[in-house]
């Protein structure tokens, strides 16, 4: 096993390092590359034999949000912004329902709440957990965090579109110049994500909805090493909602309200948090990397609903 270089803090059980290739498709879906890529991660050993591999983000600086022009768009994904981000680790899926009962099952870590150890609709341990809404993925972030002694968050909504993109380099935006809606390119088909493929995004053809989630990591990384950004289950996001971006955050930070504790957002019941990504329901302008959706945070059970965890630097 190649030893990465980690901060000491982490003290990680195995690191270790994948090789894998991203394909590039063209308006008609058609693979025109494939790229091969290399990174790092580590794995965090919920239980004996259930696992979490955590994948090593590069820092970086890119532009957030998209352009009036790009297909789909809307007036909250603007203005466009530069946001440097610092390095931190991503869950290469979204939290599994294996994951999640290995934390929600552990009442000995409990923070503030109670929470179902098998909510989801569509079940399997290696798709993706669902009908959980913010509350009860911070509570299991938290638990993580308790359990590991390493700090655990939901991603801020910059590292989420970051991390989506696989880009370190900001646009030119003077002359014009755009990221792809798609880390695959112009467009994504029913062999690179789940989503609602009876619907088309550009010129590739239509396909059949699978119309339910499908087991993590069956369809390509991105060039950072993770997968199904697009589709299968929207993400939730640390950052209260905002309708757009003025004023946004230039640092990666979670954009919150200055009374951020958990337990003020939860006197809170009518607030909205974002989510990222699409789902397995979604037609794919609703799975493009700088869509934003907002859903209340507090009572949403929704079987497109899921998350992943960050691991962040500076903790100890």
């Amino acid at each position: 096993m190649e030893k990465i270089n980690l901060p000491n803090f982490y003290h990680v059980t195995s690191s270790q390092k994948w090789t894998f290739e991203t394909p590039t498709v063209n308006r008609r879906g058609e693979i025109i590359t494939t790229t091969t890529y290399t990174a790092s991660y580590f794995t965090e050993y919920l239980t004996d034999n259930i696992i979490l591999e955590m994948v090593a983000i590069p820092g970086g600086t890119f532009t957030m949000g998209s352009p009036e022009n790009e297909k789909g768009s809307y007036d909250d994904e603007r203005p466009q912004h530069n946001v440097t981000i610092s390095p931190f680790f991503m869950g290469k899926y979204p939290i599994t329902q294996a994951q999640w009962k290995a934390i929600a099952s552990r009442t000995d870590l409990k923070v503030y709440i109670d929470v179902n150890e098998d909510p989801s609709n569509f079940k399997g341990d290696d798709r993706p957990v669902e009908q959980v809404n913010w509350y009860e993925a911070v509570e299991f972030c938290q638990r993580l965090s308790k359990l590991t002694r390493k700090d655990y968050q939901l991603p801020s909504e910059a590292q989420w579109e970051y991390v989506c993109r696989a880009v370190t380099e900001p646009l030119d935006l003077e002359n014009n110049k755009s990221y792809p809606p798609f880390y695959f390119g112009e467009t994504i088909t029913v062999e690179l994500a789940n989503y609602n493929a009876s619907n088309t995004y550009t010129d590739e053809p239509k396909s059949e909805s699978r119309g339910q989630t499908t087991a993590v990591g069956q369809f390509p990384a991105n060039a950072f090493g993770l997968y199904d950004m697009h589709g299968n289950v929207w993400e939730w996001c640390a950052d209260d909602w905002h309708d757009n971006y003025e004023d946004a955050l230039a640092n990666g930070s979670a954009w919150m309200e200055s009374e951020t504790s958990y337990l003020a957002k939860k006197k809170k019941n009518n607030s909205n948090s974002v989510l990222r990504g699409g789902s397995w329901g979604d037609d794919p302008d609703d799975c493009r990397s700088a869509l934003r959706f907002n859903d209340l945070r507090c009572n949403n059970h929704n079987d497109d609903l899921g998350f992943r965890v960050v691991c962040v630097f500076g903790s100890g």
